[in-house]
C-alpha cells in the first residue's frame, strides 16, 4: 500500500462572495487613502505631502491591501489589473465582472466619503479644490495633451500589469509580491502625476469622476481604454516573455509558501 503524500493539499479558494467583500474594501482603501492624501494633505499650508506622499500614499495604501487580502481574492482593487490577471490565465473569466462592478462601487463610495470629508473644511470647493481626478489637456496638472496621456497610462498600466504577473508567479520569491507591486505603483505615480494625475486604474478614476462631474466625467473614457490597453498588452504578453503558462490563479497562489513545485 502506498504511503500517503505529505505534500499538504492547496487551500480552496474563498467563495466568491468573500473575493468580492475584500475587493471592495481594498479598493475603497486604495481610493480614499491616495485621493485623500491628494485632496486633504498635499496642499496642506507648508507641510503638505506633495507630489511625492500622494506617490507614497497609493503605494503603500495598495502594498497593505495586498498583504491584507491578497491571498483571499488575488488583490486586484483595479478592473486593468482584473483583465491583465485574467488573459494571463490566473482568474477565472466568470469573475471578471463582478470584480470589476465591485470595484467600480468602492472607488464611488471612497470619493463619496472623501467629499464628505473635504467639505468639512471652510472654503473647500469641490469646483476648485478638485477630487484628485484624472485628466488631460487644460485638465492635466502639467498640461499634457490627449496623445502623452493616453501613451503614458497605457504603457505605465502595462508596466505595473506585468509586475503584478511576475511578482504573483509561482516562480517568484515568496512573500514579496505586494512590496514589488506597492513600490511600483509608487513610481508610476512620480512618473505621471504631472500628466494625468495618475490613474492606470478605471476604477480609481470613475469614482472621483461620477461624483466631480464636469470635465472629469467627459475625460473618463481616456482612463478605461488606456489602462485597458495596457492590461491586454500585459496579460498576453507575459506568457511568452516569462515562457510559463500562468494556469494558476494568483488568488490561489499568493502568500502560500507550503505548495511552492519541489
Amino acid at each position: 500500500m502506498a504511503e500517503p503524500s505529505k505534500t499538504p493539499s492547496p487551500a480552496a479558494p474563498a467563495g466568491l462572495g468573500r473575493r468580492l467583500a475584500v475587493e471592495l474594501i481594498g479598493t475603497f482603501w486604495l481610493v480614499f487613502a491616495g485621493c485623500g492624501t491628494a485632496v486633504l494633505s498635499a496642499r496642506f499650508d507648508d507641510v503638505g505631502a506633495g507630489l511625492l506622499g500622494v506617490a507614497v500614499a497609493f503605494g503603500l495604501a495598495l502594498l497593505t491591501a495586498a498583504y491584507a487580502f491578497g491571498h483571499i481574492s488575488g488583490g486586484h482593487f483595479n478592473p486593468a489589473v482584473t483583465v491583465a490577471l485574467w488573459l494571463g490565465r490566473r482568474t477565472r473569466a466568470a469573475d471578471v465582472v463582478p470584480y470589476v462592478l465591485v470595484q467600480v462601487v468602492a472607488a464611488l463610495a471612497a470619493a463619496a466619503v472623501l467629499l464628505v470629508v473635504a467639505e468639512g473644511r471652510a472654503g473647500y470647493s469641490l469646483d476648485r479644490d478638485g477630487l484628485a481626478t484624472n485628466g488631460y489637456g487644460t485638465h492635466s496638472p502639467g498640461g499634457y495633451a490627449l496623445g502623452a496621456a493616453l501613451l503614458a497610462e497605457a504603457v505605465l498600466t502595462a508596466v505595473f500589469a506585468l509586475v503584478i504577473l511576475g511578482a504573483t508567479d509561482l516562480r517568484a520569491p515568496r512573500g514579496t509580491g505586494p512590496l514589488a507591486i506597492g513600490l511600483t505603483l509608487t513610481v508610476i505615480h512620480l512618473v505621471s502625476i504631472p500628466v494625468t494625475n495618475t490613474s492606470v486604474n478605471p476604477a480609481r478614476s470613475t469614482g472621483p469622476a461620477l461624483v466631480a462631474g464636469g470635465a472629469a466625467l467627459s475625460q473618463l473614457w481616456l482612463f478605461w481604454v488606456a489602462p485597458l490597453i495596457g492590461a491586454v498588452v500585459a496579460g498576453i504578453g507575459y506568457r511568452y516573455v516569462s515562457g510559463g503558462t500562468g494556469t494558476v490563479e494568483a488568488a490561489a497562489e499568493a502568500q502560500d509558501v507550503d505548495d511552492r513545485p519541489s
